[in-house]
């Protein structure tokens, strides 16, 4: 029962850290749209037994997008959701090619619980380019990140096969008049 009181804590604190986040897509939703869903994607993956697993979907883009101190994620929700986050956040002071590179190359040496969240974070992303992307994206910006993001998972494989089905569960359709990214919605795990 305390771990799910540290699950709301968790999000309570990630919403208040991203409360002036939105994300990038034509709805720009709150985005702690996207956390929850991270941590909901990984919360049934695992079969709803790993609250610091949900916990740290949660914050996973903490450090990375608001500069959280991976301290104050240590003494409030403990060193192995600290770790887990670690090692999904991106080093933004490297040039983005370079963290593309930097998340397709470690992706397979990840820890498990690592690969979950990271799994879960790319079918957000898919999912939002999908029914709302960017007003700035170009069809082609938009195809390019589904191939990267499709080489990220790809290093993923092994971590959840249900979580992997559906964040590889993109359709591309390339139409001569019509090109367009479409994912369907996954449904429960057996």
């Amino acid at each position: 029962m305390k771990e799910w009181v540290s699950v709301l804590r968790a999000a309570d604190a990630a919403a208040r850290w991203h409360v002036h986040q939105r994300r990038k897509g034509v709805a720009e939703e709150p985005y702690i749209n996207h956390l929850l869903e991270v941590a909901s994607l990984v919360t049934e993956a695992a079969g709803g037994t790993d609250p610091n697993l949900v916990i740290a979907a949660l914050l996973h883009d903490a450090i990375e997008d608001q500069q959280v101190p991976r301290e104050i994620i240590v003494r409030e929700f403990g060193k192995h959701v600290a770790d887990i986050v670690m090692e999904v956040t991106d080093d933004k002071k490297l040039p983005k090619e370079e963290r593309k590179r930097k998340q397709i190359e470690p992706a397979p040496k990840k820890s498990r619980d690592a690969k979950l969240v990271k799994l879960a974070d790319k079918t957000s992303n898919l999912r939002t380019i999908a029914s709302s992307p960017a007003a700035d994206w170009s069809v082609k910006r938009r195809l390019e990140y589904v191939g990267w993001a499709k080489d990220v998972v790809a290093g993923l494989r092994g971590t959840s096969p249900w979580l992997e089905q559906h964040s590889s569960s993109m359709k591309l359709r390339h139409g001569q008049s019509n090109r367009s990214i479409r994912l369907w919605q996954p449904s429960k795990p057996a």
